[in-house]
């Protein structure tokens, strides 16, 4: 059939035609950009080598994040200074969703102690979920010249600079707690840091170091195996998972309290409702029955779970915190 429109009307149509379809385009493009989240794997880095405290605790929620979001969880070690690569590493991720970091008290320890970090933690990662407080154990080698506080203090002080201690690492939450307990004690000690809690573990086992201050969850199994022996719980109370281990306050050593943590961060930029979300799943997760008899009776770990806003305020109280005992302790990277 001819076309018996006039050239201006044919031009009119074709331009009606054109309009319509760019309308129908800008329409479609926020359908394609609001995809349900989500819809690819979610990766979860632990700025740690695998097996440790932070280790344990994303793969802790590993099964039951895959099972409640419907995609692989993959946990990613990134281990290296102090887990400054690691923490780097997601403040660097893009803000999508599919990015998040687990954290422990050296996260908040660092911004004391580098003058200069590749990240800002103020700026560049936000809080989604406070996931569990676990108070540290001292630990000690069978080979130790002591098998209790009372003998490690006395052997120490006959024998000043003669105890080496290992540690996580420098700033971590073992090698604090740890400068903490020869401040307190009054015992002139060595600190051995290691890249990571099972290589220190590792060591303590095999009788190279004779002190190691770290998180239940490691020092659990080779204590009831009688690998090592357990002197002392820095906590205010006893641990269920450890209700034969003394506290320091109880031994005379009041002050002598300190613990880690475990935060899941995100890139500071994510989608307000995709961190919201996983700080619900984190939660539910973390207070179901199931992981939260795990966490107290196994790990010796108080499972928490928080609101974003709320895992922010603790990390900002927490790097205060780790701020006056760095400089009380006269800790550097020395």
């Amino acid at each position: 059939m001819a076309d018996h429109r006039t050239p201006s009307s044919r031009r009119l149509f074709l331009q009606a035609g054109s309009a319509l379809a760019a309308g129908a385009a800008a329409l479609a493009l926020p359908v394609r950009a609001q995809s349900p989240w989500p819809s690819r794997p979610i990766r979860i880095v632990v700025p740690y080598t695998a097996g440790g405290f932070t280790d344990q605790m994303a793969r802790l929620l590993q099964a039951g994040l895959q099972q409640r979001l419907g995609q692989p969880v993959i946990v990613d070690n990134k281990p290296g200074a102090n887990g400054i690569i690691g923490v780097d590493a997601v403040a660097k991720a893009a803000p999508d969703g599919y990015t998040f970091g687990v954290f422990i008290a050296a996260y908040a320890a660092n911004t004391t102690l580098y003058p200069k970090l590749p990240y800002d933690p103020k700026k560049d990662l936000a809080g989604v979920s406070l996931m569990g407080i676990s108070p540290l154990v001292a630990a000690v080698a069978l080979n130790a010249p002591f098998k209790t506080l009372a003998e490690l203090v006395a052997y120490g002080k006959s024998h000043p600079g003669k105890i080496s201690y290992a540690s996580s690492g420098t700033g971590s939450a073992a090698h604090l707690t740890s400068e903490l307990m020869r401040s307190v004690t009054g015992v002139d000690m060595v600190h051995v840091p290691y890249k990571g809690a099972s290589p220190a573990l590792a060591d303590l086992l095999g009788g190279q170091v004779p002190l190691f201050l770290d998180p239940p969850p490691n020092l659990i199994q080779p204590a009831k195996a009688g690998k090592i022996r357990l002197i002392g719980v820095a906590s205010d109370k006893r641990l269920a998972a450890l209700p034969d281990v003394p506290t320091f306050a109880e031994q005379g050593y009041p002050g002598l309290v300190g613990s880690t943590w475990a935060a899941m961060l995100a890139p500071a930029g994510t989608p307000a409702a995709t961190e919201q979300r996983m700080s619900e799943e984190v939660a539910r997760i973390i207070r179901s029955p199931e992981v939260s008899r795990r966490l107290e009776e196994t790990m010796g770990t108080i499972p928490e779970g928080s609101t974003p806003q709320e895992c922010d305020a603790f990390i900002a109280a927490e790097t205060a915190k780790w701020a006056r005992v760095i400089r009380s302790a006269g800790v550097t990277l020395d």
